[in-house]
């Protein structure tokens, strides 16, 4: 049983094992997702955060083996909890585990420790600890920046910042790292669960370390993106104000991988020891640029960077065009309700038709905001739009050829609308 299983590293992991000739179930949250992402595999519905006694989890393991743990969340918001996620019910699962004879392979993170700088860090060290003591069988792996064929958290950041046109902005660009494929990361967890690999804590990482500007370069390189004329570095107080931005809007539910955590993480270099896992096994993780020369490169991975990187400016625009849209009818709430009044409409209705609508906009405009909506959101959007556009159009023609083009303008809103919904689904 994989947990997380539709997660970046989870999905790989899952198809892997079980093109392996694995029998492999999918601990999931989300039925639905699971079904988009990893569709005829066996699925096993519940949250980490509640199974957090070992007893909560005897059902869930029944004719289990071996449990792969990909869950994890970068950070507290209002669909994670870091302690529930990574200590409290890996523990629960550990028990569990060990009364059973289950083995367990932990996909962990380097520079996990019990004083460590950030909660994400300190919560898994707690989870490996817990595993430790409990007596199942167990590998703790701990992969650097995973490269894959698809794009999450870090992978996703390389592949926005690569995407931006002409200057490169980066942070932190001397920040060390090694990196590791998701293919090697795939093999290593199914070395794990066939008892191929001795029992024990490995990072997977590359042999050499490089700055995290040379990272980007090949990243830049792989997309087929130009090389940029100039390098923008982000100063300290940027990045802080950028993360603490990055963090309110995880309180609207937003995982952006610009969050504090993420940050604090890639100022101190991702950083690991290549040696216990070569001599287990006789082979090291492929180096950076060879991990790139084996994955597919095609207009759709430039298309999805720079989606990703425009998709937080589509939504401020549409926030503030409806936000106004709606303000404007507040303030110029006379000359609307003598507009409509103009074409045989009652005071009354008029007035309360212009505030109802105008708050109507207000609301849509805020309910983008908050991440759980954002699909129903835009979709919203676009049937108030064409409401609005098909209302006036019997009502007052005449707009059409308004000098200002009042209606001309509601259909590139639209259309933004639309492409902002498959921008906000996610993964």
């Amino acid at each position: 049983m994989v947990l997380g299983a539709y997660g970046f590293i989870g999905s790989a992991v899952t198809q892997s094992l079980r093109a392996k000739g694995a029998q492999v179930s999918a601990f999931v949250r989300s039925k639905k997702t699971a079904a988009q992402v990893l569709p005829g595999i066996v699925q096993v519905q519940s949250d980490l955060r509640a199974c957090l006694r070992p007893e909560d989890w005897d059902d869930l393991l029944t004719s289990i083996d071996c449990v792969v743990n990909c869950a994890g969340a970068l950070q507290d918001g209002p669909a994670d909890d870091l302690n529930a996620v990574h200590h409290t019910a890996i523990s629960a699962l550990g028990q569990a585990c060990a009364r059973k004879g289950i083995a367990v392979v932990q996909i962990s993170a380097i520079g996990t420790a019990s004083d460590a700088e950030t909660d994400f860090m300190r919560t898994k060290a707690a989870g490996d600890e817990a595993l430790r003591a409990c007596g199942a069988p167990l590998w703790i792996l701990k992969p650097g920046l995973v490269i894959g064929q698809s794009d999450y958290g870090g992978t996703a950041l390389l592949r926005m910042l690569a995407a931006v046109p002409f200057v490169q902005p980066i942070a932190y660009s001397q920040a060390p790292v090694q990196c590791v494929g998701m293919l090697d990361l795939c093999d290593a967890v199914a070395e794990a669960v066939a008892g191929n690999l001795p029992q024990g804590s490995y990072d997977l990482v590359e042999e050499t370390p490089m700055p995290l500007s040379g990272v980007l370069s090949e990243t830049r390189r792989w997309l087929g993106f130009p090389t940029a004329r100039m390098t923008l570095n982000v100063p300290v107080w940027g990045t802080r104000l950028i993360s603490r931005c990055a963090d309110a809007l995880g309180h609207l539910g937003w995982r952006s991988p610009l969050r504090s955590n993420a940050m604090i993480i890639m100022a101190s270099g991702v950083v690991g020891n290549p040696e216990p896992y070569r001599s287990a096994t006789g082979r090291s993780m492929a180096p950076l640029r060879q991990v790139y020369a084996s994955l597919a490169s095609s207009r759709e991975h430039r298309l999805s960077a720079r989606m990703s990187l425009l998709m937080p400016l589509v939504v401020t625009v549409l926030c503030l065009f409806w936000l106004l849209s709606g303000l404007f009818g507040l303030l110029g709430l006379p000359q609307a309700v003598e507009v409509l009044t103009n074409v045989g409409w009652g005071a009354e209705l008029a007035k309360l038709s212009v505030v109802f609508w105008s708050v109507v906009d207000i609301t849509l405009g805020l309910v983008i905001l908050w991440r759980p909506w954002a699909v129903r959101a835009c979709v919203a959007q676009f049937a108030v739009a064409l409401f609005y556009l098909i209302a006036a159009s019997l009502t007052l023609p005449a707009l059409w050829l308004d000098p200002f083009g009042p209606l001309t303008k509601i259909l590139p809103a639209m259309m933004l609308s639309l492409v902002a919904w498959p921008m906000v689904e996610k993964r």
